[in-house]
């Protein structure tokens, strides 16, 4: 069985629940699959089990943003002795950080949008964020806006090809 059809089976036994879980921890960086997965299989189930479309993606990106927040809160307290420890033991994922903490000192709160379109960068700009220490209302804004994009097109292209998977 593929991934895609995994998730419709978990889609159709457990519906929108089992969607924000799957979403809240592919934005927690939970090793697994990918948001060119996990979103467009969902819309394909979304699409095939008749789920309303609208109400999937608000529950996707409520829990994009929660998730958001905890590591925005855990960087915020403890990220540079976390980011620390990261450059040290797993040296390849410094780039991605560093690419990250680019959008950020470049764009401002502007890059926070910019890097939630742009697969990796999009789920380390929360961790980003903490270190930084930026205003939360502000981040949330422009985070809300780059999520609503990101899953809004990666959902409705599972829906809106749908019925070519069912």
């Amino acid at each position: 069985m593929n991934n895609i059809q995994i998730i419709i089976d978990y889609i159709s036994n457990y519906g929108l629940i089992f969607l924000f879980i799957i979403i809240f921890l592919e934005y927690l960086n939970f090793p697994g699959l990918g948001a060119a997965v996990v979103m467009p299989a969902a819309g394909i189930a979304i699409s095939k089990f008749n789920i309303n479309l609208i109400l999937a993606i608000a529950i996707s990106i409520v829990a994009g943003e929660l998730a958001s927040y905890i590591l925005f809160a855990i960087s915020y307290w403890f990220g540079k002795p976390i980011l620390t420890k990261v450059y040290n033991k797993f040296p390849r994922s410094r780039k991605p950080i560093d690419k990250a903490f680019h959008y950020i000192e470049n764009y401002g709160y502007k890059g926070i949008l910019i890097a939630r379109i742009i697969p990796v960068a999009r789920t380390l700009i929360p961790f980003v964020a903490g270190i930084f220490r930026m205003n939360l209302l502000k981040y949330s804004i422009y985070s809300v806006i780059g999520v609503t994009i990101w899953n809004t097109a990666l959902i409705y292209a599972g829906y809106a090809f749908g019925s070519y998977f069912i």
